[in-house]
């Protein structure tokens, strides 16, 4: 793939990133739902405005998404995926770990992947057969080789659960408990998938697949990871669930995932 597309999409992430901060504060507490609505609402304008612009002009003949909770395939050709504040409710609360996060697909799969962090200016990039980096340093995921010592994941993907999503959710965190060093539930789920492709954590899962992850699949795919669903199969955008790990936990995982 050109580099002109990543590098036109990181100027564009970053100049987002640096707008959300002018809205950021680690003070912010919104008294009821109208006023987090409405704040959370107002931080993905605020970077849409910021985007569309410019990875429309990167990449003209692409098709726009920014639905955060959207699933299923895509039409044929190229679209630009874009979860505007992935972990918008905590930025909007004053925590840290929010992020802007881009994709471009191409007939259904990940060819580029921008997620900053702001907070901490951490700019993780991917291109397909091109490798996964993080400030222009290359990454690659663990080795680690057992569940005991792996730091493991999963996260909320779409809000307004059944009953029966969750109970499985509750099942499988209680048995990956029983078998990883740590389970960390949090959102959003791009920075989990980001901390896999680093090395940071081991293993991370999800039951409820939304396409918005694409561009964190791609950074653990890059990163040497091991990205499927929970029958073993290769991911792709139209998966119900999935495990993105590390290649020395990932069958493991598995097993405790559908056990």
């Amino acid at each position: 793939m050109s580099q002109e597309p990543l590098a036109a999409t990181v100027d564009a992430v970053r100049r987002a990133g640096a707008r959300m901060m002018t809205r950021y504060s680690t003070e912010s507490r919104p008294p009821g739902l109208p006023e987090l609505l409405a704040s959370l609402q107002a931080n993905d304008a605020a970077v849409v405005d910021t985007l569309r612009p410019a990875l429309s002009e990167a990449l003209p003949s692409a098709g726009w998404l920014n639905d955060e909770h959207g699933s299923g395939p895509l039409a044929t050709g190229e679209w630009w995926l874009v979860d505007p504040v992935g972990g918008n409710v905590n930025a909007v609360h004053g925590m840290p770990d929010w992020n802007i996060g881009v994709s471009l697909v191409r007939d259904g799969r990940p060819v580029l992947a921008v997620v900053h962090f702001p907070v901490s200016d951490e700019m993780f990039t991917a291109t397909e057969d091109g490798g996964a980096f993080l400030n222009g340093v290359r990454l690659r995921v663990s080795d680690k080789t057992s569940l005991d010592g792996a730091l493991t994941g999963t996260g909320q993907a779409k809000p307004d659960h059944d009953p029966a999503l969750a109970k499985r959710m509750g099942s499988a965190f209680a048995a990956m408990t029983d078998s990883a060093l740590h389970v960390r539930v949090s959102v959003p789920v791009t920075h989990q998938l980001a901390q896999v492709a680093a090395g940071r954590m081991d293993a991370h899962w999800q039951f409820d697949n939304v396409r918005s992850h694409a561009a964190g699949v791609l950074l653990v795919q890059e990163a040497g990871g091991v990205v499927t669903d929970l029958g073993g199969a290769p991911w792709d955008l139209a998966v119900e669930s999935y495990l993105a790990a590390a290649p020395g936990v990932h069958a493991a995982a598995l097993e405790v995932l559908t056990a």
